[in-house]
């Protein structure tokens, strides 16, 4: 009896432990907050647009492979002569049948075996650089779902914080009323207005909700929106590069520039491929024949060589030779839109960013102190009978509509960080 006792005892610590340790799984897993950093990697490599373009980067890298190769000899073996007669009584097969085998090989001449090579080397150069240039612009919708989502969250909480004062005040109005200290009429109109901050909460949830929706969409993922969140600095920079920096930076860093440039060199290789092309290319040949009908014994056995060499009047390939000479003029146009492109998003980015700066600058120097203590100031004064129902209500509305604008300014001065981001190729402002 005791030794089933102490069993169900170890039975029921086990147990315990492992529910413990599935709560205490799931609690971290309710509190797994992904950072800036974090979300870009997870991003990098579980969404299937970049992954299918990385597969894509190999496929070129394979077409290098086939690029390089060398052209296959080619092999002959053949028959002649064969007679099928009797001869004293007896079928001799293959008797007097004739030989051949020969072998033959096209030599390609000027390099172009190793100009293929390269021109295919230089389209997985492009290859990378658009797919680095569609990761860029895909980054910047990941970083656009990011700052949302941290808007969303900021603006819940400020919603949060605004109902929680009100009902405080609504309470203590609720007290005032009992005592005879306001109308009945006033403490209807104060539980109407709660309505606003309720219509605030509920709408400032499902924001979160569909900005944490989108982010898992982008990232591929599954996970249930309460488990996923998100974690970073909601607040701007006052100091940023200089515009002729920014320029630079993005000079260096843009991989559609990049692309462009790259785009040239291998339409220069294109076309030195194109030139070797129209030379000749001789093809060598040699065989080994069996010829036992010959009356001379020592012709049974022979070997012979041979050159073909194509002669190239007509077709020179003077249409690819001219056809690669001016995709080299067109690429060179490409590369000076895709530079004159790059200063003009930098351009606009970056006023974009200095307004943004300049209209936040005074919220965060008074506009925000100012609309705190008029609340408070006014709360106050209302309670104690010192300012109007009006009053109160505008002073409260003040808050609010400052407080949620001074939000939203942090959120679209985060976006245009981030097209200033994809302007300039790389991040300049975290």
């Amino acid at each position: 009896m005791s030794r089933t006792f102490a069993f169900s005892a170890v039975v029921l610590r086990v147990v315990a432990f492992l529910l413990g340790v599935s709560c205490l799984s799931q609690t971290l897993n309710a509190q797994q907050a992904y950072t800036w950093q974090e979300l870009r990697d997870k991003f990098e490599t579980s969404n299937p647009t970049l992954r299918a373009g990385k597969i894509g980067i190999d496929e070129s890298r394979a077409q290098e492979i086939t690029a390089y190769l060398r052209p296959n000899p080619d092999f002959t073996l053949a028959t002649d002569g064969t007679q099928l007669v009797p001869n004293q009584g007896a079928w001799h097969v293959f008797e007097g049948t004739q030989f051949l085998t020969s072998l033959s090989y096209l030599h390609e001449r000027q390099g172009k075996r190793e100009l293929r090579r390269d021109s295919a080397q230089k389209g997985t150069d492009v290859a990378v650089s658009q797919l680095a240039d569609q990761e860029r612009t895909m980054l910047f919708t990941l970083r656009n779902g990011f700052v949302q989502t941290l808007q969303a969250k900021a603006i819940l909480e400020l919603s949060r914080e605004n109902l929680a004062y009100y009902d405080q005040v609504l309470s203590v109005s609720r007290q005032r009323f009992t005592a005879g200290d306001i109308a009945k009429v006033d403490l209807n109109r104060l539980e109407l207005q709660r309505v606003q901050y309720e219509q605030d909460l509920e709408t400032s949830t499902v924001n979160l909700r569909t900005a944490k929706i989108q982010l898992l969409t982008l990232l591929n993922d599954r996970t249930p929106i309460e488990q996923f969140d998100i974690s970073g600095p909601f607040d701007f920079m006052e100091q940023t590069p200089t515009l002729d920096e920014l320029r630079r930076m993005a000079q260096d860093a843009r991989p559609d520039l990049r692309a462009a440039m790259e785009a040239v060199d291998k339409a220069q290789t294109d076309h030195r491929l194109a030139v070797a092309n129209g030379s000749i290319d001789p093809t060598f040949s040699g065989w080994y024949t069996h010829n036992p009908s010959f009356s001379n014994p020592f012709a049974d056995n022979t070997i012979g060589a041979s050159i073909s060499i194509p002669l190239r009047i007509f077709d020179k390939n003077q249409g690819e030779k001219l056809r690669t000479q001016l995709d080299i003029g067109r690429n060179e146009q490409l590369v000076n839109a895709t530079v004159a492109q790059v200063f003009s998003d930098v351009d606009s980015a970056y006023v974009t960013l200095q307004s943004n700066i300049n209209l936040l600058r005074p919220y965060k120097e008074k506009y925000l102190t100012q609309s705190l203590d008029v609340r408070d100031t006014i709360s106050f004064s209302y309670q104690e009978g010192g300012a109007s129902l009006l009053d109160f209500f505008n002073a409260q509305n003040d808050y609010r509509t400052t407080q949620r604008a001074y939000l939203t300014l942090i959120g679209t001065y985060l976006t245009a960080a981030a097209q200033l981001n994809l302007a300039v190729g790389r991040e300049v402002i975290p």
